[in-house]
């Protein structure tokens, strides 16, 4: 039976989305290996020049899942956006905010006037 995609599922969703970044990131590293260890070995280089190739494939790689790494934070915080969740961070502000005006409301003054 099909999934029914009238109800909206947050959590479910966020997850699904961070292990296919997390999944296509694993993927990307062991085909990247495998490339390497290919290459080196059709093009016979020498044990020296395959490191240097294999470490400038990880440097390449390491760049290259930062970047993943960044565009799925970013996913996430505009899937969490629409989704009407709050962040820690906002949460964080807001609980400052209510400190604040507790505060305030206890000395009797306007904490916006500060």
């Amino acid at each position: 039976m099909a999934e029914s995609n009238d109800s909206f599922n947050p959590a479910e969703s966020l997850k699904k989305l961070v292990i296919m970044g997390l999944g296509a990131g694993l993927m990307a590293k062991d085909e990247m290996e495998k490339f390497g260890r290919e290459f080196s070995k059709k093009f016979e280089m020498g044990e020296k020049d395959a490191k240097k190739f294999m470490d400038d494939l990880e440097k390449r790689y390491e760049k290259t899942q930062k970047k993943l790494e960044t565009r799925v934070e970013e996913m996430v915080r505009d899937f969490l956006k629409k989704a009407d969740i709050v962040t820690s961070d906002e949460l964080k502000a807001l609980k400052k905010e209510i400190r604040e005006l507790k505060k305030a409301v206890s000395e009797g003054t306007d904490a916006r006037d500060e």
